[in-house]
């Protein structure tokens, strides 16, 4: 353990317990996505709780930036690993995870049971509501991430070529050019305050961590592609969609889509009905993959199709978690590293851009009066600042009265 001052491992079983009970309130209360929810651990656990000092969680906060997968999940799972070792690391998992994919699945099965729903108008209102929240999401993530004109211009490059190579291999091309450019382009100086992360992780384990990662990134795709099985293809799909995403929930949007709609998997209004729907609940947005398990065609779906999907899509989190950690406070240090985390967080930005157009956009706006309707969404979640939940249900009800209007059809 390291013994600086911060957080202090208490890995007993009533340590778990009482970890899992805080997160699985902030699972069944945290709306607002990840960056709301670092909020909530914030005033939780620094504020509240006083387990961590204000230095140690802008750590762990940039220690989950830095990598990819979903951000506040890193930073649960650093908190629960801290205060009850690895078992509280599952708990808090648990807690904050559990609420909002029972609730997507739940909502996956009223989509796969209701004849025609997916051309009802509140439906299609959720896909509106979709282009509103990315749309924001886009705004505020180049407000500051892509700040200046190089990380601008190195983000609207990275949208470009994902839309001219549409697939997993676009994304990841643009994701690997912003750090090459970032490394030779972008270099500053690093930050000059460093506080430990005290964890009960050894090397040992971390190293065995980061094998395990590489493994089955690597390793999984060979195998699924040697043996047609639908289960390899679902969980090398769902872990590497996990495991390449950097900047929070929406920017798994287009390696999703890339992932589950062309091989006829999920429909594409299926696909984007579901997000919709995501952003009506609270917890992590990667909860979207129970959603998805649960409507595939082929089998696993169902209940069996949404714990293979969230078990992928999270896997990556706990090895990014444990395996960095005890090599975070050193690598933080080097300018070179943080000069490739601007050019991929830039990437990132321009990732979203293009998820904003392709298939956000172009799926869900249709008509004048779909037009209409994402401006005013627009327009409550970012001028009147509301909860996206109630933009969500405000875009259903929207959608199901433009039905009732022909002229703007």
């Amino acid at each position: 353990m390291n013994g600086k001052t911060g957080l202090v491992p208490k890995a007993t079983a009533s340590g778990a317990a009482e970890v899992f009970a805080i997160f699985l309130r902030l699972g069944l209360t945290g709306f607002g996505g990840p960056i709301a929810h670092l909020g909530y651990f914030h005033d939780e656990f620094v504020v509240r709780r006083r387990w961590l000092d204000e230095k140690t969680y802008l750590d762990l906060v940039a220690l989950s930036q830095f990598l990819p997968g979903p951000a506040s999940t890193k930073v649960g799972i650093a908190i629960g690993l801290s205060r009850a070792g690895y078992t509280g690391a599952l708990t808090a998992w648990c807690g904050f995870t559990l609420p909002s994919a029972i609730a997507l699945v739940v909502f996956g099965y009223g989509v796969a049971s209701l004849g025609g729903v997916l051309h009802s108008g509140w439906l299609h209102g959720l896909m509106v509501a979709a282009v509103a929240v990315v749309a924001q999401a886009v705004l505020s993530m180049m407000r500051s991430l892509a700040p200046d004109p190089a990380r601008a211009t190195l983000a609207v490059a990275a949208a470009v070529m994902v839309l001219a190579l549409p697939s997993s291999f676009g994304q990841i091309g643009a994701i690997a050019l912003g750090g090459v450019i970032g490394f030779v382009a972008l270099r500053g100086a690093p930050p000059a305050d460093h506080v430990g992360l005290p964890h009960p992780v050894n090397r040992t384990a971390a190293i065995a961590a980061i094998v395990l990662f590489f493994a089955i990134l690597i390793g999984l795709p060979l195998v699924a592609a040697a043996v047609p099985n639908h289960a390899l293809q679902l969980f090398d799909a769902f872990y590497r969609a996990g495991s390449l995403v950097f900047g929070g929930g929406h920017v798994v949007l287009p390696l999703l889509q890339a992932a589950v709609v062309p091989p006829g998997w999920v429909s594409n209004d299926t696909f984007l009905a579901g997000y919709g729907a995501a952003q009506a609940v609270p917890g992590p947005l990667f909860t979207f993959s129970a959603y998805l398990g649960t409507v595939m065609e082929p089998w696993p779906n169902g209940w069996a199709g949404a714990i293979l999907c969230v078990a992928a899509m999270f896997l990556p989190a706990f090895f990014l978690v444990v395996g960095p950690l005890p090599f975070w406070d050193d690598l933080r240090r080097r300018t070179w590293a943080q000069a490739m985390l601007r050019g991929v967080n830039a990437a990132v930005v321009g990732l979203l851009l293009a998820a904003l157009y392709r298939p956000v956009w172009t799926s869900a706006i249709n008509s004048a009066g779909d037009f209409a309707l994402v401006a005013a969404a627009f327009l409550l979640l970012f001028t009147w600042q509301l909860p996206p939940w109630l933009v969500v249900i405000f875009c259903a009800l929207g959608g199901e009265m433009l039905t009732l209007i022909p002229f703007v059809q």
